[in-house]
């Protein structure tokens, strides 16, 4: 069973028109805590994507587990659908133990399996032994796939060797599940045992939206763009208990209320406030169908990161009504396989300091 992609990244090495090569479809799952914070699995360093970088969980498609998606040359395979439903589900279950799933549907209670059964089952569905949703039949449960939320696709750019069209979920946990075991152990960082031996995961943990983002800028971990990017929205809306709160009934309603809060942004347009930014079409398409891949739009003059544009949705979409952000970007430094020092910024101010960067260093000249 091939393992394993998460999220697209770019780089800024060849960019000369080439012929893209194929994508692979995969589905990554944004995992939110009772308490409203966002699991990040942890990758090994000979990890064979994203090595020794935190990601969300999730990987390819598999047609004997999720179902066929269309093919090359459709623009379908780029849109929400049942298999990449089903992929994220799977996925996260085997990468975490974490189940998502419901005992009769949407609205029925969470289902529990004991320990011990889960991690038999996860090496039986990562092995193909089993296909997962016959197993989770067996046991009385459905995948939970109505509660997946889509929070923006990511197509891999077409200087990249390994492509991939990855669909993003946002699935909040309820806020009463404390009793389940996978979800405490990823509360204190536990080492999660994995179907494949530890061969890709070490660990999985849950934490707070801006305290990952603080961690990646002081260089403590590793996380890609797309990483950088969700966590930045994110962190908006997920900002944990309020100060001096006690009890437990007040913390609740706190994080309903910024749960209640994040779904109104994910489903508002226009989704830019800088005024050029509000009039381009990419403005008018919600986050949960924004399609984007990385384009960069140069080095910057003062610390040489490339700056990444995400406005557009990669050459598979070309001409469709498909698009990003354009009113941030994400500056990177491309690294020997990984990333350092990611940012993400308004592009107006960006584009605005390299302009003037520009005509500094032609003053210089004179």
């Amino acid at each position: 069973m091939p393992k394993k992609t998460h999220t697209s990244s770019t780089s800024s090495s060849s960019i000369k028109d080439k012929k893209p090569t194929g994508v692979r479809p995969s589905a990554s799952v944004v995992l939110l805590s009772p308490e409203n914070q966002v699991l990040l699995l942890h990758r090994v360093k000979t990890s064979s994507a994203f090595p020794s970088a935190h990601v969300f969980p999730g990987g390819n498609l598999s047609e004997f587990h999720d179902g066929a998606v269309p093919g090359p040359g459709d623009v379908k395979q780029h849109e929400d659908s049942l298999p990449y439903r089903l992929a994220a589900i799977r996925e996260t279950f085997e990468e975490s133990g974490i189940l998502l799933a419901r005992e009769n549907g949407k609205d029925g209670k969470p289902l529990s399996v004991p320990v011990a059964e889960r991690d038999g089952a996860r090496k039986a569905i990562y092995k193909n032994q089993v296909r997962f949703v016959e197993w989770l039949a067996s046991v009385g449960g459905v995948p939970d796939t109505e509660n997946l939320i889509p929070f923006t696709r990511w197509i891999t750019p077409s200087t990249q060797a390994r492509r991939f069209t990855t669909q993003m979920y946002l699935y909040m946990l309820p806020l009463s599940a404390e009793s389940d075991p996978a979800v405490a152990a990823a509360r204190s960082e536990a080492m999660v045992p994995t179907p494949d031996g530890g061969i890709e995961i070490t660990a999985a943990r849950f934490d707070h939206a801006i305290t990952w983002s603080e961690k990646q800028r002081k260089g403590e971990i590793v996380l890609f763009p797309p990483q950088c990017f969700l966590l930045y929205l994110l962190s908006q809306f997920l900002v944990g208990r309020l100060a001096g709160s006690s009890g437990l009934s007040e913390p609740v309603e706190n994080y309903s209320a910024q749960r209640e809060r994040l779904r109104e942004f994910l489903a508002t347009v226009p989704t830019a406030s800088e005024p050029r930014a509000a009039k381009h079409p990419t403005a008018q398409i919600p986050w949960g169908e924004k399609t984007i891949c990385p384009t960069s739009l140069g080095l910057r003059k003062s610390d040489r990161r490339t700056i990444l544009g995400l406005d557009k949705p990669g050459p598979e979409l070309k001409g469709t009504d498909r698009g990003g952000d354009m009113e941030r970007v994400v500056l990177v430094r491309f690294v020997k396989g990984s990333v350092e020092d990611v940012e993400v910024r308004s592009r107006e101010e960006v584009l605005a300091e390299e302009r003037q960067a520009e005509r500094t260093a032609q003053e210089t000249k004179l």
